[in-house]
């Protein structure tokens, strides 16, 4: 069985492989709002007191501090829980 992004995401071990639109699209599939200013990704979401501010690296990737900083939020939030 194939893991999910989500579940790459949470594992921690492989946050310099998350490509940036998977990331992208697990913050967006959790009802965050996006706002692009530049190359500069800007998520929110109510009830969440953190903004996600992302950009891509050159090759299509997630930087992993961001990788890392969306996962603390994801675990704080309890969002991979809800349904």
């Amino acid at each position: 069985m194939k893991k999910s992004v989500l579940e790459f995401i949470l594992s921690g071990l492989s946050d310099n492989n998350i490509r940036f639109l998977d990331l992208r699209k697990v913050i967006v599939d959790f009802g965050f709002n996006e706002r692009i200013k530049g190359s500069h990704h800007i998520f929110f979401k109510s009830g969440i007191e953190e903004i996600i501010n992302l950009q891509p690296l050159g090759n299509g990737k997630a930087k992993p501090y961001q990788v890392k900083q969306v996962r603390g939020i994801i675990m704080k939030y309890k969002l991979h829980q809800e349904d």
